[in-house]
């Protein structure tokens, strides 16, 4: 299959090089990041980690119209910039294409769904991979845990199969999830549990949850979150929210999640997808969600100082 990945950050990067590696896929990394892009094509992907050290054989560009059109678009960005990437991803997209989205929180589907016709738009999650780029051209996971695959549509299910398939034959543990909300939610649920906790404090996983102080706060998180799933009548899998994200975090506990990776590198994080989207709808459903309202501005006023010009902050 021609795959195209939208996207290619930490994670973007590891999904490329394992399907690359399957070696029945042509895949390309697409993506902004120049330096990234030209250390791939001068020296391949290096990648290290969970699945090995080793070089992909993923091709990469900055223009999508070097790639051209592809059977599936796996979109890797950020939420927010979904819109932009696949304005400039119209020559990868043709009428027969399928989108595959893989973002943390919630949001996606309400941005993709305006340009992406349902039966041809799957959404994804990726957990367990606690993936960052040490330097450009070089890629690292600390896991190689789960990816589910799921339809916006009835009609979909079949294209989300064969997805899940093209996954699992690449090596990934993969699958496609019958519900999606329940999916992405369950999802949700790890991410708020650290995303925010790491951010604010600087902690990996593993010391979050080694740290009784910080744990206390990222537990509340998390069973905040399991309430408002509840309320919205997401099933879920697991019936204690805290015992769920602990063994979740066991598997990576040396990961830094997004939002750490992006604070250390001076960007804006993905906080209103995240722990602000789990007070958004508890607000909205009357469910409290105190913790995570608090850790959700505290990172915004973080970032809102991080951001500012260096002769204006204090």
């Amino acid at each position: 299959m021609k795959i195209a990945i939208l996207g290619a950050g930490a994670m973007g990067s590891v999904y490329g090089a394992i399907l690359a590696r399957a070696g029945d896929n042509d895949v390309w990394l697409v993506d902004r990041w120049q330096e990234h892009i030209d250390a791939i094509r001068a020296n391949g992907l290096k990648v290290t980690g969970a699945s090995g050290d080793w070089m992909s054989p993923s091709k990469a560009t900055t223009d999508p119209a070097e790639a051209g059109l592809c059977e599936l678009v796996i979109v890797a960005t950020k939420t927010r910039d979904i819109d932009s990437a696949l304005a400039g991803a119209k020559p990868m997209i043709g009428p027969d294409t399928l989108v595959l989205s893989i973002q943390n929180g919630l949001g996606a589907y309400d941005i993709l769904v305006k340009s992406v016709a349902q039966d041809r738009l799957l959404l994804g999650i990726a957990g367990g991979f606690g993936a960052t780029i040490p330097t450009p051209g070089h890629v690292h996971h600390n896991g190689f845990e789960i990816v589910k695959i799921g339809a916006t549509v009835p009609e979909a299910q079949p294209a989300a199969e064969r997805v899940a398939r093209i996954w699992a034959d690449a090596g990934f543990r993969a699958e496609a999830a019958p519900d999606i909300q329940s999916m992405i939610w369950s999802k949700l649920i790890c991410n708020v549990t650290y995303s925010a906790v790491c951010g604010i404090t600087g902690l990996t996983i593993g010391q979050v949850m080694e740290t009784p102080e910080a744990w206390r706060v990222a537990s509340a998180c998390a069973s905040e979150a399991f309430a408002v799933a509840k309320a919205r009548g997401i099933a879920l899998s697991f019936d204690d929210p805290v015992a769920y994200v602990h063994k979740f975090g066991s598997a990576i506990p040396g990961a830094k999640p997004s939002l750490l990776l992006d604070r250390l590198a001076g960007r804006q994080g993905e906080i209103d997808f995240l722990n602000g989207a789990v007070a958004d709808e508890g607000a909205k459903l009357g469910v409290p969600t105190p913790t995570n309202a608090i850790v959700a501005g505290l990172v915004c006023a973080m970032e809102a100082h991080d951001m500012r010009p260096a002769s204006h902050k204090n």
